[in-house]
């Protein structure tokens, strides 16, 4: 039985035409061919191939391979999921590294071995199915918003309005201030408006604050010159300098010390930075786009965070609703997840079980988006069978006991608790949990099953 998939082979030699013709019609689907690269466009539209086997050398040019990069170039412009193996009689590193470059999967020597390019050809099936469940999954979300934005996915009223807001947002250059818990997609959203922005063609640079200490604060935001500092062994353009004409996404913002705070004002207003080290200052054009989880008006009645920065950040404000005020939006995010890591684990999980979904809506997702994630992406390493059951889902419990850790002896159960702490404060990352465990994460999933 052949195996599924459409092989369109172009080569001006026609000897060779006929030789793959017959080697790998019995192994595949269907085999077109053709001797002349200008009849690629039409191959395309009729056949819609799923590998293109493609010879780097035609009557015009014998060896330099260039007439092979050209129409390569032209075949990805026609579809830029296509799957291209170059073959040629004078094959070396050099060209091989300079083709997969250029966009092509693979390199083939003439002549070849056959079961070399079966394998080779076997592998880029693979490759081309990957990307068409990548790219229907896309059309599904397309169709599931009624305005899409890509890689969001939810079709709840909550996140209509959300996608409704970022749309509107095209035609405004305004700063946005993101609130929302962790795990929500503050930084999707972030990536969605720029998306949809008159800045799309200027750069996107995002900034995690929390994760920057003080020290390196106006390094990193303002750049340096040379010698500015004891490693300054060369100049260096700051993350604002660099997002000038794009957006810069301020993540965490609510961390920033009021000094801090003090310095990204100015440069706000002022439209202008200098760096470390240099007495010229430096015009930006920056967008800027800011998230928190916090509280960010207590922070202001509490005069951590500067009132006059908050005016100059949330020109307008964009919640983003937690997992559980977001319904079924749970089961389809959980659906694409599956999809998404089915492939990553080499798992046939196609579908939730009714039990498992009602366990999903019925939880409270503390974690939101990402802790789904991490429940759906652990409950398919632990399935068995092509269905997720209520059980391949382990799920933090509601904190209602009034115990506190020190009462407890029994070894069982601190054991349980240290696992479900270790849990919630990674979000459900497996690998994190075991290294605040002290254990292996193979260790943990054993825990975790039993």
């Amino acid at each position: 039985m052949p195996n599924k998939g459409k092989i369109f082979i172009i080569d001006d030699n026609k000897d060779v035409l006929f030789a793959l013709n017959l080697a790998l019609e019995p192994h595949f689907e269907k085999v077109r061919v053709s001797a002349d690269p200008e009849n690629i466009p039409r191959f395309m539209e009729q056949y819609q191939p799923d590998v293109i086997l493609l010879d780097m050398n035609f009557m015009r040019d014998a060896s330099s391979g260039q007439e092979g990069f050209y129409w390569l170039q032209q075949i990805l412009a026609i579809d830029p999921q296509a799957v291209v193996i170059f073959m040629t009689a004078y094959a070396d590193t050099e060209k091989a590294v300079q083709a997969v470059k250029a966009g092509a999967f693979d390199f083939v020597p003439k002549p070849w071995e056959k079961d070399k390019l079966l394998a080779t050809l076997s592998a880029a099936l693979q490759l081309r199915e990957s990307r068409n469940e990548v790219e229907n999954l896309k059309k599904q979300v397309t169709a599931l918003n009624r305005e899409p934005v890509e890689e969001m996915i939810g079709k709840s009223e909550a996140m209509q309005e959300v996608f409704e807001v970022i749309n509107k947002l095209s035609d405004t250059d305004a700063n946005i201030l993101i609130l929302g818990e962790n795990g929500t997609g503050k930084d999707l959203v972030a990536r969605a408006i720029y998306r949809n922005s008159q800045r799309r063609s200027g750069q996107f640079v995002p900034i995690d604050l929390g994760s920057i200490p003080e020290t390196l604060f106006e390094s990193e935001l303002f750049g340096y010159e040379k010698g500015a500092f004891t490693d300054a062994k060369k100049e260096k353009p700051g993350r604002m300098e660099a997002a000038s004409g794009g957006t810069l996404f301020l993540d965490e913002i609510a961390n920033m010390s009021l000094s801090m705070q003090s310095k990204l004002l100015t440069a706000i207003e002022k439209n202008r930075i200098t760096r470390l080290g240099s007495a010229k200052s430096i015009d930006i054009d920056v967008r800027f786009i800011c998230a928190t989880n916090a509280d960010i008006y207590q922070e202001v009645e509490e005069s951590r965070f500067r009132q006059d920065l908050l005016y100059r950040i949330n020109a307008i404000e964009l919640h983003i609703p937690p997992l559980r005020e977001r319904g079924d939006d749970v089961i389809l995010l959980a659906e694409y997840f599956i999809n998404r890591f089915a492939n990553k684990y080499r798992k046939n999980v196609k579908d939730i079980a009714k039990d498992a979904q009602q366990k999903l809506l019925a939880y409270h997702w503390p974690g939101n988006v990402r802790e789904l994630q991490h429940a759906v992406e652990r409950a398919l390493i632990l399935s068995d069978g092509n269905l997720l059951k209520s059980d391949n889902f382990i799920l933090q419990p509601p904190q209602t006991r009034k115990r506190k850790d020190h009462d407890i002896l029994n070894l069982e159960e601190l054991e349980n608790r240290a696992i479900n702490k270790a849990l919630e404060r990674t979000g459900g990352n497996i690998n994190n949990a075991a290294e605040l465990l002290g254990i292996t994460r193979f260790a943990l999933y054993r825990k975790i099953k039993k």
